[in-house]
């Protein structure tokens, strides 16, 4: 059985999941990238380094946002929204979603992971990529659409 997911099941789906794709365009290509997120005041507030999709957002801040829960070929639910690029750029307001996305992970895992390699004595070199400031923004959501399948 197809069907549309109400206001509360769209919601639900954003808030309990931390990967979603952003579809941009520059006019010419469309670009589809998975991404980490909060929900943050009805907006998906996301974070990136410099890139093939902070440029064509920049230049073209209309965008799609999509998030899939699937169980099985005949049972899952998608939210597709369309929305409204806008980039962080107030040092106040940076500090706030740095914030938001330590205290959302940190909830979200269960277990301690390893240490990135780049951050252990031992295995860095000289080859090694320097720190780079991730760019914060969200996406202001204009319209949202979800959609399911369940078998009966």
């Amino acid at each position: 059985m197809l069907g549309d997911l109400n206001e509360e099941e769209v919601v639900e789906i954003l808030q309990n999941n931390i990967i979603g794709r952003i579809g941009c365009t520059d006019g010419s290509n469309v670009y589809v990238v998975p991404v980490s997120y909060v929900i943050v005041d009805g907006n998906a507030l996301c974070h990136s380094h410099m890139g093939m999709k902070i440029e064509m957002m920049r230049r073209n801040p209309s965008v799609c946002f999509e998030v899939d829960e699937v169980r099985s070929y005949n049972d899952w639910r998608c939210v597709i929204a369309w929305g409204t690029y806008t980039e962080l750029t107030n040092e106040e307001e940076i500090k706030q979603a740095k914030s938001y996305f330590s205290e959302y992970m940190l909830d979200m895992k269960t277990s301690k992971n390893p240490s990135s390699p780049e951050t252990q004595a031992e295995r860095q070199h000289e080859g090694m990529a320097s720190f780079e400031v991730p760019i914060f923004y969200k996406i202001a959501f204009t319209k949202i659409t979800g959609r399911f399948e369940k078998q009966s």
